[in-house]
């Protein structure tokens, strides 16, 4: 028989678990508001694909509801305009690609958030590559068959870009600069539209996110010519990198990354990271990212916001030697 002081404890032990339990059953952290994760491109595309997919993971991890919200359009600016004007408890997110942080503020004059204030760094999710991809009726079968071509006719090769500023728009420049050939940018929307115009025929070639590059490749609709990281991907590991295909100097690193807005408080901004580290975790996760062409970081707060530095500092020198800007 237990000593009735004992039972107590016991029962005072049990009770204030259930109560904790139950308050993390009921959300994080306001219970029954939904959690939405902003996505500053169209459905369909390789950072769409993997936001729903963290999202079904976060959902029952939080118990509030996760919800998508695609909010594209210039260059990611009204995305993360978006965020901007959301409560910084925690709720709303933005998953992006490096142009958000990294190239836009040297793109733009104007541009309506700064970085370093607007932004919080939740976490460096994982890194991505962009795959030079060509129709799969096209004449090219080697980024030197392009490169030729492109110099035997001055300005007729026309590449795509999934957003202006982007790290497929960078290397396009990048390999037309180093190639000494003209060659004609048509900025779309996102992944998505960019494909469809590279898939009928409309432009040349375009640096694709490597989950989408992957997916059209496999549907026989895409050549997959090269990639632009010096590291290797396990769902790439018959793409040669630029340097591999002759161009060593066209390399961009890039990743998919989450920020929460301006004031998010630390203990908030760390409760998101840990969730979305569970997220992340397991065979499932690791190897959808991996059949994707990426490779899972999961890193924490502070590590992703030295990222953000280093890719600034990194794509800043490269726009102002390629003289690009947006307005």
């Amino acid at each position: 028989m237990i000593p009735h002081s004992n039972l107590l404890r016991t029962t005072l032990a049990c009770a204030a678990l259930f109560v904790s339990s139950l308050a993390f059953a009921q959300g994080f952290p306001i219970a029954g508001k939904p959690l939405r994760i902003i996505v500053p491109f169209p459905a369909g595309g390789q950072t769409d694909i993997q936001a729903r997919a963290i999202a079904a993971k976060l959902q029952p991890a939080l118990g509030v509801p996760v919800i998508v919200e695609n909010k594209p359009g210039a260059s990611t600016i009204l995305g993360t305009r978006e965020l901007m004007r959301s409560a910084p408890d925690g709720h709303t997110l933005l998953y992006t690609i490096g142009v958000t942080a990294a190239q836009n503020p040297h793109m733009f004059s104007k541009l309506p958030y700064d970085p370093f204030k607007d932004l919080t760094p939740v976490m460096w999710v994982c890194r991505i590559t962009a795959v030079l991809v060509v129709p799969a009726q096209s004449p090219f079968n080697s980024v030197k068959d392009l490169v030729n071509y492109a110099k035997a006719h001055p300005g007729k090769v026309t590449f795509a870009s999934v957003t202006p500023g982007s790290s497929g728009h960078l290397a396009a420049e990048l390999l037309a600069q180093v190639s000494n050939t003209q060659m004609t940018h048509v900025p779309f929307k996102g992944s998505s539209e960019a494909s469809t115009a590279l898939i009928g025929g409309h432009v040349d070639f375009l640096f694709d996110g490597a989950t989408t590059a992957l997916a059209f490749a496999s549907a026989g609709k895409v050549k997959m010519l090269a990639h632009i990281d010096r590291q290797p991907y396990a769902a790439l590991a018959s793409v040669p990198t630029m340097g591999e295909a002759g161009y060593p100097d066209v390399v961009l690193t890039g990743g998919m990354q989450v920020f929460a807005p301006r004031g998010t408080p630390p203990a908030v901004v760390n409760q998101v990271n840990a969730a979305l580290k569970d997220a992340l975790k397991g065979a499932e996760m690791q190897k959808f990212f991996s059949d994707g062409g990426s490779e899972i970081v999961a890193s924490t707060p502070a590590e992703h916001a030295a990222a953000v530095r280093e890719q600034y500092e990194r794509n800043g020198t490269l726009i102002r030697k390629l003289g690009l800007k947006m307005d």
